[in-house]
């Protein structure tokens, strides 16, 4: 495929992923926790990204928005099908739970998929980027490094130097 098309594609995804993010004060607004349902979660959201199974029989569908948006939904539907909990996930207090010596499994579970996973090999860590807002329009990235061992080494926040502010121009 030549260059020129791989990039208008790129765009496109970039254009359609901003768009979808857009939308989704809108489809929050429409949801209503213990009247909503699967199927109206599934009309407003679409499929999940994941679905993780909770005790008791209720599940908690995934929707991520990275790594061109700034927030990651998690969605918990009771046994009963009814819609308990809608999270934007990516807040500060998440932040605060993950901690040195946690398994990167759980802190995906309780961020879900993140912006960007950056290997250094010779340092022998991973970076795991996520990328928020902090208050209304600082635009940040929560850092979670890892070893070898997908165990938790340190965390650390900073300003997002992809988001548009950082790239000049008007």
């Amino acid at each position: 495929m030549p260059l020129i098309y791989r990039a208008a594609a790129l765009a496109a995804a970039a254009f359609s992923l901003l768009a979808l993010t857009a939308c989704d004060p809108q489809r929050i607004s429409e949801l209503k926790e213990g009247v909503s349902t699967e199927a109206d979660v599934r009309d407003r959201f679409g499929a999940p990204d994941n679905v993780w199974d909770e005790p008791g029989g209720a599940r908690t569908f995934e929707y991520n928005r990275q790594p061109a948006g700034q927030v990651n939904y998690m969605i918990t539907l009771g046994a009963d099908g009814r819609m308990t909990a809608l999270r934007q996930v990516l807040t500060p207090e998440n932040f605060a739970r993950v901690q040195p010596g946690q398994r990167m499994d759980e802190v995906r579970r309780l961020l879900g998929k993140p912006a960007k996973v950056t290997p250094y090999t010779l340092k022998n860590e991973t970076h795991v980027d996520w990328r928020y807002l902090e208050g209304s329009n600082q635009a940040k990235v929560f850092t979670v490094v890892h070893g070898p061992d997908h165990v938790v080494l340190r965390t650390q926040t900073g300003p997002d130097l992809d988001s548009p502010e950082f790239k000049g121009g008007k």
